[in-house]
């Protein structure tokens, strides 16, 4: 299915280079945010109490939101299995008990609705947070060998160490929009990144089939030329697949409240970054590690005549 078709090939890898040096100096800004401001991780990570509120009716999450901020209290609030079931994140501070914490809750919000009832309170510690952070981080580095290893296997290892870079590079700069705004990074954002991972490689895979289908098709164009045809060829699909995905995010990311706010923001980023790495640094890559027609395409084998000594 197309939209739209683009009957002269545009010259993307003419401009490689500086499509590249553009996405190494945005990495490593992200690379430097990073190193020097970290990420502003939620309590998932750093530990912190949750409390579980229970109303008689559908709760105003925004009014509990307002009240609690009203008070000084740091929360994150959403609705929790229905919409009368309410859970409340509160960071730790020093000098304050759970129980202590749960009881100025429960008063807080009774003064707004005589109907709130705390039905739990559990306590969240760093050493949780911190195994988090490390199953996270060990995700990520099983996805990318994972694609690694089916890109070598379906193509060639060079499509694979192209594709993992480019999608590591998607994921290294939304870590760095985050740290620069400070915005915080909890599961749903190590989620979404996790996502976009496996979403940007899907891109990349459907430009390098298009790549080795044209090294056998084009027999007489070079390898930029081979890639730049196999860029433009997907620009139809690319532009259905990533505006409908990006349609169902910005419907999340306007609608969605504050508890998919940041989830839709990772996603935003990684789509648009996945489109602009899948295309504009795979590609690239593929070219500067000289693929090669020969590696697609099996050479034809000699075969003699016994009687004659001839070649056929």
């Amino acid at each position: 299915m197309e939209f739209f078709k683009i009957r002269r090939v545009i010259p993307f890898m003419r401009y490689a280079l500086i499509f590249n040096v553009i996405s190494l100096i945005t990495f490593l800004a992200a690379v430097f945010f990073l190193a020097t401001r970290g990420l502003n991780l939620s309590i998932e990570f750093t530990g912190g109490t949750l409390i579980e509120v229970n109303y008689t009716h559908a709760a105003d999450v925004q009014n509990i939101r307002d009240a609690l901020k009203h008070a000084g209290y740091e929360s994150e609030v959403q609705t929790f299995g229905s919409s009368q079931d309410v859970l409340i994140r509160m960071p730790i501070k020093k000098g304050q008990s759970s129980s202590d914490l749960s009881q100025k809750i429960s008063a807080l919000l009774k003064t707004q609705d005589q109907t709130a009832s705390v039905r739990r309170v559990e306590f969240v510690g760093p050493q949780v947070g911190s195994e988090l952070a490390q199953y996270g981080a060990l995700a990520l580095i099983v996805t990318a060998l994972g694609i690694v290893a089916y890109l070598a296997l379906r193509f060639e290892w060079k499509f694979g160490l192209s594709a993992i870079i480019a999608n590591l590079h998607d994921v290294v700069i939304i870590l760095g929009f985050f740290s620069f705004f400070q915005w915080e990074f909890s599961l749903p954002v190590l989620a979404a990144v996790l996502a976009v991972l496996g979403y940007s490689v899907n891109e990349s895979v459907v430009v390098f089939d298009r790549v080795r289908e044209n090294f056998r098709k084009m027999r007489k164009a070079s390898t930029p030329e081979v890639i730049d045809a196999a860029i433009t060829g997907t620009i139809s699909r690319t532009v259905i697949t990533h505006g409908s995905t990006q349609a169902m995010v910005t419907t999340m990311l306007i609608f969605g409240g504050p508890a998919l706010h940041y989830f839709a923001l990772a996603l935003t980023i990684g789509i648009l970054f996945g489109i602009y790495s899948s295309v504009l640094v795979a590609s690239p890559l593929l070219m500067w590690l000289r693929v090669t027609r020969a590696q697609f395409i099996k050479p034809k084998r000699e075969r003699r005549d016994e009687h004659e000594g001839a070649v056929v």
